[in-house]
């Protein structure tokens, strides 16, 4: 990957407040802390140098209102969240109604991390809608679990769906322009399907004169694989329920750099079929090699790497945000996401770089340096399993163009 010659605008979305809080998440502890003190010790929040080609601008975020939240969540289910005596509570049938067990137990702070994370998100997303960045980063968000009423897969608050939303508001007509309804389209890298955004807007562009989302989640799903949706398996064109831009696209177990580059062409198929004002990636780590769910095999860098495919992304005409998500070897989400803001900022890390002299260094035992390479697992991603998933999207793109043909 070559540094672009373009100047970005680039929003990255941290405070104080907001790691310390973030770094309570019972899943995921001490690592927000970990992913922005390692951005902070590579430089990436210093102003730019005479030869980068992108300026960073951080935002604080301020916590998101009951306002805010309200505009996707059920009222009862943020008024239960919302409460300061939620952790702590025993024997709460109220706890299982709205998920606050097992995967997402209540705990301390929970009620100024839903409302920090939103806020969070919110910010950024608010910073490509005021036209003031280009690409906006919140590492802290991409909690796409979260239902419209309930908490699941460590995710409290849909963050995601708050910032479709936001980003989707249509623009009213003036004197010089129409009335602008932007496009958003939303892709999933998490190893784990994105439940809770798919069926947020499933069916909203299909039946709409204006389709306005496009959802694409590409991730692992086999029985008894977290979550369990009807919508998480392959789509099928033929089905009588197909929506064209609610799109799934699962991968087998051990899913490489090859097969990634193998099937990107299909995802700018589908970028071009639906031309995103907005793209909003959630760019789950828990596929790298190394996560403890073990399952694929994708690599940082390299053709097809994660990097590979994000670089590609902030290359696209449209505002990107980029969002957190999964990922359970904090030290590797780290690194992933420090490397995925230098590609952001056009500032790229060599990923033979060694990890600075920072308090967390010796979490990055044995390589010290910042790549998260590939490792051992056979990808099981048939040549036959790809060429069915060509075919399909083929006509999945198909359907797109002429929605959007019939709409315009």
């Amino acid at each position: 990957m070559q540094n672009s010659g373009e100047e970005r605008r680039v929003a990255y979305v941290v405070s104080n407040e907001l790691v310390k809080i973030s770094s309570q998440l019972p899943s995921n502890r001490n690592r927000s802390f970990l992913v922005h003190s390692l951005v902070k010790a590579f430089g990436l929040l210093k102003p730019p140098g005479r030869d980068s080609v992108a300026g960073i601008q951080p935002l604080r975020p301020l916590p998101a209102q009951f306002k805010e939240l309200s505009a996707y969540h059920d009222r009862d289910y943020l008024e239960r969240l919302l409460q300061g005596e939620v952790y702590g509570a025993t024997n709460d049938t109220q706890h299982t109604e709205y998920g606050l067990e097992e995967d997402c137990p209540a705990f301390p702070h929970l009620p100024d991390y839903v409302r920090y994370v939103a806020g969070a998100t919110l910010a950024a997303a608010r910073a490509l809608k005021d036209d003031t960045a280009d690409i906006s980063v919140c590492w802290d968000g991409g909690r796409h679990h979260a239902q419209k009423a309930r908490a699941s897969g460590f995710c409290y608050v849909a963050d995601c769906v708050l910032a479709i939303l936001l980003l989707k508001r249509s623009l009213p007509a003036t004197t010089e322009r129409p009335l602008f309804r932007p496009r958003v389209m939303y892709l999933d890298f998490d190893l784990h399907f994105a439940d809770g955004v798919s069926e947020a807007f499933y069916s909203s562009s299909k039946h709409s004169s204006s389709p306005q989302v496009l959802t694409l989640s590409i991730h692992h799903t086999a029985p008894g694989f977290f979550p369990v949706s009807h919508l998480a398996g392959l789509t099928d064109p033929q089905d009588s329920q197909f929506d064209p831009f609610t799109l799934s696209l699962p991968l087998e177990r051990g899913a490489s750099n090859k097969t990634f580059h193998r099937i990107w062409p299909l995802i700018e198929h589908v970028k071009d079929a639906f031309q995103p004002h907005y793209v909003v990636v959630q760019c789950g780590a828990d596929g790298l090699s190394g996560d403890p769910y073990a399952t694929w095999n994708w690599s940082l860098g390299g053709e097809g790497g994660m990097g590979w495919c994000v670089d590609r992304i902030c290359h696209w005409p449209s505002r990107t945000l980029l969002l957190g998500g999964g990922g359970y070897n904090s030290p590797n989400v780290a690194r992933a996401w420090t490397f995925l803001t230098s590609i952001a900022l056009g500032r790229i890390l060599p990923l033979d770089s060694d990890i600075p002299d920072h308090g967390a260094f010796p979490l990055y035992a044995s390589s010290f340096t910042l790549d998260v390479p590939s490792g051992n697992i056979q990808d099981q991603n048939t040549d036959a399993y790809l060429e069915r998933v060509d075919q399909v999207f083929a006509q999945v793109v198909d359907a797109i163009r002429e929605k959007m043909r019939s709409s315009s």
